[in-house]
């Protein structure tokens, strides 16, 4: 017998990449111009120059054992001294090396911290709408993921529902901000208000809710948003953190773990997220990637043209009648469905050649998600589709 648990897993590709693969198909039939694919958080800018030149410069001037040798389990010690002294800096944490542990990307970072954090029977929070992965390595580390409804239209977080929530058996709590699939930056004031109902819970309960921050968006931000940094907010904090979006190198699998220092039972919550790290196999992190990306911490790609995508397509689909929710950071708009079936919308897209993701898979019913992060001319070939698509449920146009 194989473990039935992977092999359902295996069967069924999360319905994100569904539509990807359909969108290969499509274009090998009809042509790549043809399809409108908003499927996949892809970045469609290059990387920043620097980070050609930090590659060139290590394969050139590096010692090729080293370069591409094993690191430390936790990480290459200048990869992970790069990235505290980043933090510290920017956000005025005092983190160490000793709290960093580098990753195969955001996935493996969130994987990781749950399953240090959690055993059999635990539960993990996290608002609605949520990346939909969540729910799946949260099984990994064996606890039960529990959804927590935001608030209607603005998706901000409803911190009431959370204190509802919440129970003995939580022990963690993700938040996703800026947040996949909605765009919505959670401000201080909101932060704030979490942290203040994890402390009291955890006060009542003697026992720690962790609050895990998932940042692959972090610099993707819009109109002077910021994004709080948790651990000025909350002791008991892991932020997991990926490159894959800032340098637009979501291939290379890159990314880090920090432990707030003032966590309860640091020693041993780092222990647990190296012996974690060790049975999931992820250990040794690309050590060329570690050494690149690391030396580049506060860079970014120009992401000016994904507002510019945001800002053209945001108003034609308001033109056209859709309601949308406006973001703030990422790269997703959130347009809620002309009726009141999602995926039923997303087959009749399909017909215009437009490819978008129903919200259900996400936590919430009744939207789509589509990644602006394409050309700016195919958002421009894709608009006479969206408003054929719009016409066809009678949508009133402005």
């Amino acid at each position: 017998m194989l473990n039935e648990r992977y092999v359902a897993l295996g069967r069924v590709r999360s319905v994100i990449r569904e539509l990807f693969e359909y969108g290969i198909a499509r274009k090998a039939e009809i042509g790549e111009e043809n399809v409108f694919d908003f499927s996949l958080g892809n970045p469609c800018v290059p990387p920043p120059e620097e980070f050609e030149r930090e590659l060139s410069g290590l394969i050139a001037g590096g010692d090729a054992l080293s370069l591409h040798g094993y690191t430390s389990a936790p990480g290459a010690p200048e990869a992970r001294a790069a990235v505290a002294a980043y933090i510290n800096s920017a956000f005025g944490c005092p983190v160490t090396a000793g709290d960093i542990y580098m990753t195969c990307g955001a996935a493996a970072a969130v994987t990781i911290t749950l399953c240090a954090l959690c055993g059999a029977g635990d539960e993990v929070l996290a608002f609605a709408p949520y990346f939909p992965e969540y729910k799946v390595f949260a099984g990994q580390a064996g606890a039960k993921f529990v959804a927590v409804p935001s608030l209607p239209g603005t998706f901000a977080p409803d911190v009431s529902a959370l204190s509802a929530a919440l129970t003995r058996k939580t022990k963690a709590v993700i938040i996703n901000s800026p947040n996949n699939p909605s765009g919505v930056v959670y401000s201080a004031d909101e932060i704030a208000a979490i942290c203040s109902v994890l402390r009291r819970h955890s006060e009542r309960t003697g026992s720690p809710v962790y609050l895990i921050a998932d940042e692959p968006y972090r610099e993707l931000v819009y109109g002077g948003a910021e994004v709080p940094y948790v651990m000025n907010f909350y002791d008991d904090s892991v932020v997991c953190y990926s490159f894959s979006k800032s340098l637009s190198v979501p291939g290379e699998r890159i990314g880090y773990i920090a432990l707030n220092p003032k966590a309860a039972q640091r020693d041993d919550l780092f222990a647990a997220v190296c012996g974690a790290g060790r049975a999931l196999g992820y250990v040794c992190a690309p050590s060329l990637l570690q050494r690149a990306c690391t030396r580049l911490m506060g860079r970014t790609s120009d992401i000016s043209a994904y507002e510019r995508n945001r800002d053209r397509l945001l108003s034609e689909l308001e033109r056209y009648g859709y309601e949308v929710v406006r973001p703030q950071g990422a790269f997703y708009l959130f347009v809620r469905s002309p009726e009141p079936d999602a995926a039923a919308f997303a087959e009749r897209a399909k017909k215009f050649e437009l490819l978008l993701v129903p919200s259900d898979d996400f936590g919430v019913k009744g939207y789509v998600r589509i990644a602006y992060c394409v050309g700016a001319d195919m958002i421009e070939r894709s608009l006479p589709a969206f408003r054929a698509l719009a016409q066809s449920y009678g949508l009133n146009e402005k």
